[in-house]
């Protein structure tokens, strides 16, 4: 029977369900975004517990009809999913979903060298690192981006000038001769300056390490492959806008005597022969200055479906701390692509890329004479004029660096077209041409009235010239098939090269007016033989290579390489090499008794990978040939009555010259754990067979008496550690770190054969320093690695303040007494770690960044430290602030006395940034707040323990000299061009459309 609160009760659910009946369901818009502020295209959006869904369009954008008190759940590929309650006030949506490691490293694409591969089915060993963690800040080389970033890849740059390049070494060097620096691979065209693109333009660096993986490059892939993919054909309409402005200056300079000091010390020891030129001059601030500098970068682009574009202008002017040196360069990019066809299968690619750089060289003896000089002398004398005081290496450096003008130019130039079709569903043919053009122009003058050379010779100019041009044309096949659980794929090519090099230079001296510069050598009175130059070259590369991909359900993988090469380099028994490789994985954790490690092991795969790959760098043009060569001597020629240059052989042929072989065996570990922590272990061994060195020759059989010959052998093996933690992960806050290390031992196996012999080669030459003519520092031999110190162990100081030192049967001697034989290793340049570190931190929209890398276990030579320690020096010279209570009274002698462990960590960046959302689609504006260089923790006595391992000024492609002035590897010996800390202020703005 109905009572009245049963029919109130019944009202009342009426209501209700009539209420839930009128809410129903929602029509949701949303915009889905990754953890940067990036729309996400495709993402899925699904009712929870139904089938309804839909994905995000091409802006990130999505409509959705859900029931009110329901949830959606929001998905990407490499990013964790996200579930949002709908509520009967909920309407527009922006939901930011955050990186998940896991995933991401599964679907990951890399590059391995014509063509991509998932991360997941790589079988060799291969790092990548996307533009996100490279290196910020005022980046002049691009080599510096990747400083850090990769487990075994050394990037050193041993200079703060903004024109000095960096040494790149990955996994030891592998040649005494050849260049040991990786091949650089720009959108797939091979061999290019890595500086023809800038840091903006580039979208991910894949760092080929072991042979299974660089083979398919073959004689060129000995020292490792960098694969640059710039950021041509990214999808979205943008502009996006980079500006940064610094101010440099140096914080690390040698402590000498002040003025101050200086006098002090000539009244207590009572020296008569003291000087007061009655100046308070610190010569070091003297050259230096305080660096401002800015660069901007503008790009634009469009990508849709069929078609694509994106330009860039990029502006750089890097002051450096030195007066008159400094970088200004401009960069543009453009690229395009276009798909024909209803299924889009053709794809035509262009992408050119171009940049002029301007710098100013500066003369590297400034260095020298700034420690040299009296502090108590003005740098203007009463006149108004520079101080100059007639004493040997006493040449007054702000004088050098203002009277005189160099000014360098280079121009460089990559284009390349490319065409890719599918046919028969399952092939892809890809036609590629390039071409890479450098060119350098140099123009020097050393006015009449300059105290070094230009009084001597009534003025010099020169002018320089140089150009290098690589064309390339590449056509490969691509097969790609899935069938049930096998995957497979193929490779075949052709590629040919060829690459020319030439140039010219002339100088003159004798003018009778500055006024024309360099620009007017015919205004010279005098000239010698040498002072016109010219040279050209030419080299060709024809190349066949294959490539074999087979998977197993996921579970198993092969993959085996093939290349043969053809160049003209070799010599003629060995004009053609081949150079195979195989790799295998195991993915372990996809196995079935693996199952119950999947809360924590998410990822684990075992890779094998060996092969032979080459290096030809050493070679050069010609060198197998007989060539004829413009000696010193003439002749009287009685036919034409005049005196002719004589023609002499200056190179003796060698039909059996070939490139230099590595063979190598890697063994890595890849691994997620706890869907937090992805990582790499990789074991590595490589054999390097055939080096290339100049050895002596009997005269006669030979004409000449130096031959270059494929005779030494050297091994590198070491162990690498990669990971990567998610460590905080959450909606407002996320905490990120990573870490790299690598160990490597170098040795030198082999030197000598019964035709080529050579017990020691001797390096590191000591020449230019006080009492050190023909002397050298290091060897080369056999059983120790390159850059090894040969020299005397020393025993500290005696009563008198003389270094002592031991003997080869271990007695304390003074050092009249030593004989070479007494000498003995003094440790080597190679580090026995490389580190790199970073952590990244975000907090809502603010983000906080710090990066590090170090070196340690290597020793390095301060030579300028073994100078400057000089009793003689004084009251001519100046001297160290702790040479006074040091107690020596000797003059310096080659000794591990002066050999330091030059170990270091350097605070590489430290960021914090703040990103503003704007109301206009995903468009954002960030600023930020950088320093650079903000502390080095070393032992080190010099100014900077970061030393170049390059073993002298070398020739580039380009035919330039190196103006690092560098003296060897590990030695500073008066190349201390102070490495600046920099302040910086940074803006993004990235409009979306």
């Amino acid at each position: 029977m109905w009572t009245s609160k049963s029919l109130v009760f019944m009202i009342f659910m009426l209501f209700l369900s009539a209420g839930m009946f009128a809410q129903g369901k929602k029509l949701i818009t949303g915009t889905v975004y990754d953890n940067t502020g990036t729309v996400l295209p495709g993402a899925s959006v699904i009712e929870t517990g139904t089938r309804n869904a839909t994905t995000t369009d091409f802006d990130g954008k999505f409509t959705l009809e859900v029931a009110v008190g329901g949830s959606i759940e929001v998905s990407f590929i490499g990013s964790t999913t996200q579930k949002v309650q709908i509520t009967a006030s909920t309407s527009k949506l922006d939901i930011r979903l955050q990186n998940d490691g896991y995933q991401l490293a599964e679907v990951q694409v890399v590059a391995v060298g014509y063509g991509t591969q998932k991360k997941s089915d790589l079988t060799g060993a291969i790092s990548t690192v996307s533009a996100d963690n490279l290196v910020k800040g005022t980046i002049s080389s691009t080599e510096q981006v990747l400083q850090g970033k990769v487990a075994g890849l050394n990037i050193i740059r041993p200079s703060g000038d903004p024109a000095a390049g960096a040494t790149i070494r990955l996994r030891g060097g592998t040649s005494l001769t050849a260049s040991n620096s990786p091949l650089i691979v720009v959108d797939g065209i091979a061999g290019v300056d890595i500086n023809v693109v800038q840091p903006s333009d580039i979208k991910s660096v894949d760092v080929l390490k072991d042979a299974s993986a660089t083979a398919i490059y073959g004689s060129r892939g000995a020292n490792g492959v960098i694969i640059i993919t710039t950021k041509s054909g990214t999808k979205g309409v943008s502009v996006v806008y980079s500006g940064l402005s610094s101010i440099g200056y140096v914080t690390d300079n040698l402590d000498l005597l002040s003025a101050n000091q200086w006098r002090s010390y000539m009244r207590e020891t009572g020296n008569k022969d003291a000087i007061d030129f009655g100046g308070n001059t610190n010569w070091q601030k003297a050259i230096e200055q305080t660096a401002i500098s800015q660069s901007h970068t503008l790009s634009i682009n469009s990508g849709k479906t069929d078609s694509g574009f994106r330009a860039s202008l990029s502006y750089l002017n890097n002051e450096g701390v030195i007066k008159k040196s400094g970088l200004e360069r401009i960069s543009g990019n453009i690229s395009a692509y276009q798909y024909l066809g209803d299924n889009k299968d053709v794809k035509f690619d262009m992408g050119l890329f171009a940049n002029i750089d301007k710098w100013h060289p500066i003369d590297y003896t400034i260095f020298e004479r700034a420690y040299n000089l009296n502090p108590t002398i003005p740098v203007y004398d009463s006149n108004g004029n520079f101080t100059s005081v007639n004493y040997t290496l006493y040449e007054n450096p702000v004088e050098i660096l203002t009277n005189r003008t160099v000014d360098n130019e280079r121009h460089r130039l990559l284009g390349y077209f490319k065409t890719e079709v599918k046919f028969l569903n399952d092939f892809q043919a890809v036609a590629n041409i390039s071409l890479e053009h450098n060119a350098v122009a140099g123009g020097t003058y050393i006015p009449t009235y300059a105290i070094i050379e230009g009084r001597a010779e009534s003025g010099r100019a020169q002018r320089t010239y140089a150009e290098f041009t690589n064309a390339q044309g590449e056509l490969y096949v691509n097969y790609n098939k899935v069938i049930d659980k096998h995957n497979i794929s193929a490779l075949a090519g052709y590629s040919y090269l060829e690459n020319i090099y030439e140039g010219f230079g002339a100088q003159r001296s004798g003018f009778v007016t500055d006024a024309f510069s360099y620009n007017n050598l015919g205004g010279g009175s005098n000239y010698r033989l040498g002072d016109v130059y010219s040279y050209k070259g030419k080299s060709n590369l024809v190349s066949f290579y294959a490539r074999a991909n087979y998977g197993y359900d996921g579970r198993y993988l092969l993959t085996a390489t093939v290349r043969r090469d053809g160049s003209s380099r070799f010599g003629e028994n060995n004009k053609w090499g081949t150079f195979p490789s195989a790799s295998a994985a195991w993915r372990i954790s996809n196995e079935e008794f693996m199952s119950g490690t999947k809360n924590w092991l998410n990822s684990l795969k075992l890779r094998v990978g060996y092969g032979v790959t080459g290096n030809q760098d050493g070679i050069g043009e010609y060198k197998s040939l007989s060539i004829l060569g413009v000696g010193n001597d003439s002749y009287y020629d009685p036919a034409t009555g005049r005196w002719s240059l004589a023609y002499s052989p200056t190179q003796n042929p060698n039909p059996d010259l070939k490139w230099e072989s590595t063979r190598q065996l890697n063994i890595g570990v890849d691994f997620t754990l706890f869907d937090r922590i992805t990582g790499s272990f990789e074991w590595y061994q490589k054999n390097t067979d055939d080096l290339l060195y100049t050895y002596e020759v009997p005269q006669p059989p030979y004409l000449v008496g130096t031959m270059l010959a494929n005779v030494g052998e050297m091994s590198n093996k070491g162990v690498e550690l990669t990971l990567n933690a998610d460590i905080v992960r959450g909606d407002k806050f996320t905490w990120n770190a990573n870490l790299t290390l690598g160990h490597n031992v170098q040795k030198i196996e082999k030197l000598s054969n019964p035709t080529y012999k050579t017990d020691v080669i001797y390096s590191g030459s000591l020449h230019g320093l006080s009492g050190m003519s023909g002397q050298y520092s290091q060897i080369i031999a056999e059983g120790y690695p390159v850059g090894t110190f040969w020299g005397f162990r020393n025993a500290g100081l005696d009563a008198a303040g003389k270094i002592q030192y031991y003997n080869a049967a271990g007695d304390i001697v003074a050092g009249d007494a030593l004989v070479d034989a007494d000498k003995t290793d003094l440790g080597n340049i190679q580090p026995d770690l490389t580190l790199g570190f970073g952590m990244n931190f975000t907090y809502k929209n603010f983000d906080l960044g710090v990066s590090g890398y170090g070196m340690f276990g290597q020793k390095a030579l301060n030579a300028t430290n073994m100078m400057l320690n000089d009793p003689n020096r004084l009251p001519t010279y100046n001297v160290p602030d702790d040479f006074l209570s040091s107690g020596i009274t000797s003059a310096p002698k080659y000794s591990d006395y002066w050999i330091e462990d030059a170990s270091f960590f350097r605070l590489q960046t430290l960021s914090v940034g703040y990103t503003m959302p704007l109301k206009y689609k995903s468009s954002k504006l960030r600023v930020y707040l950088m320093g650079e260089n903000l502390a080095v923790f070393t032992k080190y006595k010099g100014v900077d323990p970061e030393i170049g391992l390059n073993a002298q000024n070398g020739v580039g492609q380009t035919g330039v000299v190196d103006q690092t002035g560098l003296a060897g590897p590990g030695i500073e010996k008066f190349n201390n061009y102070p490495r600046p800390t920099t302040i910086s202020v940074g803006l993004n703005f990235t409009l979306n459309n």
